[in-house]
Order: structure tokens, then sequence, then C-alpha cells
């Protein structure tokens, strides 16, 4: 058992992309149970939507994590819970995780991720904040510069990539002059995620996971906080609700995949981007990226492979 099930955060989405899951009718119908828990037309922003509305955090969030639970239910289809390694989420995709893995069903956590996007939003309109990606920077110097504007590195993604936030006036600063070597990429997002301007959504998320029935996880599940395992389901759920304001720490968790003896990687829907960091950061081994049902018979297969190993 050595393939681990990842599920990916905002940014992932496209215009679009549903449309070849909802052309069946046992994940239409999964939709629209998804979507009827989180209060928000997944059909419409999944299928006929523009990019600027589903880049809407209340829209993306709900949206990505409904996805990842729509294709998670093909990846593991045939009894294959049992033949992996575990599960992860990258930032708001340990909502899907904490759902693959037993520790709330599948409505609480389309519930949480309707209120966690609507407060996440309500926070970014308070102050203009954002994030940009920094490609390329030696970690000390980077770390000098952000301290210098005021700025603070909210995903620590491996592979030589990590995404800072901030105020918008001191991102753009960043990226007028970087540190030496390094690309800054302004991101299509609205505010400042997983920095302390979020703390107002924190509170909410918090009141809102308090009321939720928890279980401890059947499947080995890693947390962003730190990359490490968690075997209690309410200090996961905890450790959900709190990475709202604090660093996602992806690169530790590939470390600890590695660390794990992770020997292959499926990405839920709507995948790419965890599979591209793991190409860098776990590089040399096999990796799906779910994107329509065409692809669940390549994951399907890669664990049946590597648990065979």
């Amino acid at each position: 058992m050595t393939v681990v099930i990842v599920a990916p955060g905002q940014g992932s989405q496209t215009p679009g992309f549903l449309e070849p899951w909802l052309a069946e009718p046992q994940f239409s119908d999964h939709l629209e149970a998804l979507a009827e828990a989180a209060g928000v037309d997944l059909r419409t922003h999944g299928t006929t939507s523009d990019a600027d509305t589903i880049r809407d955090t209340a829209v993306a969030q709900p949206l990505i994590v409904g996805a990842s639970l729509l294709s998670i239910a093909g990846v593991l289809d045939g009894g294959r819970r049992d033949r992996i390694a575990g599960i992860a989420g990258h930032s708001v995709g340990e909502l899907a995780a904490a759902a693959g893995a037993g520790i709330i069903d599948e409505s609480d956590a389309m519930r949480l991720v309707a209120i966690r996007g609507r407060a996440m939003a309500d926070a970014a309109a308070q102050v203009a904040t954002g994030m940009s990606a920094v490609i390329g920077a030696d970690a000390d110097a980077l770390t000098e510069r952000l301290n210098a504007l005021g700025l603070a590195a909210a995903n620590v993604n491996g592979g030589g990539q990590i995404v800072v936030a901030g105020e918008l006036d001191a991102l753009e600063r960043l990226r007028e002059e970087p540190p030496a070597g390094a690309r800054v990429i302004p991101l299509q997002v609205a505010g400042a995620f997983h920095t302390r301007f979020m703390e107002s959504a924190v509170e909410a998320l918090r009141a809102a996971a308090s009321e939720v029935t928890v279980s401890d996880p059947r499947l080995r599940i890693w947390t962003n906080r730190d990359g490490s395992t968690v075997a209690s389901g309410r200090e996961f759920l905890d450790l959900v609700v709190g990475q709202v304001a604090s660093p996602v720490r992806w690169d530790l968790t590939m470390e600890n995949f590695a660390a794990s003896g992770i020997t292959g990687l499926v990405e839920l829907a709507p995948a790419g981007a965890l599979v591209g960091l793991a190409k860098r950061g776990l590089k040399g081994i096999p990796t799906v990226a779910v994107k329509t049902p065409d692809d669940l018979s390549a994951a399907q297969a890669l664990i049946d492979q590597e648990s065979a190993a």
C-alpha cells in the first residue's frame, strides 16, 4: 500500500471542467447531493460559469472540494480504499481529505467549505491584499525581503516554489525589486490567504466545526501544518480550521510522503497542480492526475500495481 491520494487547493479550477463528469449519471447525481449540502450551484459553476465567476473564493472552494469528492469515489471503487497508503489535501483540499479519511462525512465537508469560502471572501474584502508566487529565490534572501515588506510565506510548496501574501502595495514592491535570481508572479486570488489577514475567517469556521460529528481517521492522513500524520479526527479538524490563517507546508508533506515510502501519487479532480509539484519534489514516482472520468482507470491501475509490488 504505497500510493497516496491527494486533493488539490484553490486555483485548480478551470471553466467547464465538470462537464465530462456530469455526462455520467452516477457522478451527476452525486454532484447534486454535494451541491445541496453546500448551498452552491456546483453544476452551473462547473460547466457554464466563466473564469471570473469561479475565481470568487465563495464559489471556488466548494467547487474544488465537490470535484475531489466526486472523483475519489471512482478512484477507490472496487475495494481500493484498503489498498492505498493514505490521503492528504492542499489547503482547502484538506476538507476533501478529511471526508475521504472518514473524519467527517461528505455533507459536513461541503457545509464547512461553503462557510470557509464565504468567511475568507469576507476577510479578504476588509483590506486590499493578494498573493504572488516566487520562483527561484534563495530562502534566506527571500525571508529577509519579506520581513522588510511586511509580507508572509503563505504556501511553501516545495520544488523551489513559494507563494507569498500580504498587502497589494508590498507585493508590487516585491515584484519590482525581487531577490536576486527570483521571479515574482502575481496570482489571481482575492486576498492574503493563510496569513493573519484571515483571522476572522478562522473564528467563523471554528464555530461551525464545533458542531460537526467527528471520527478518528480510517486512513493515514497528513496535515499541511507540518507534514506530520494525525491520528485524532478532532485534532485534524482543529488544524484545518487554524490553517486558514497559517502557512501551508506542502514541502514538508511531500518530505513525509518520501519518508513513508510512498511510491505513487494520484491527484483528485480538478487535478494537475499537485502532480506538477510531485514531479519536482518526489522525483521518479509515477503519478496520475484525475481530470475526467477517463483518467479513473489509470488511477486504479496505479493503485493496483503499487499495492501488489
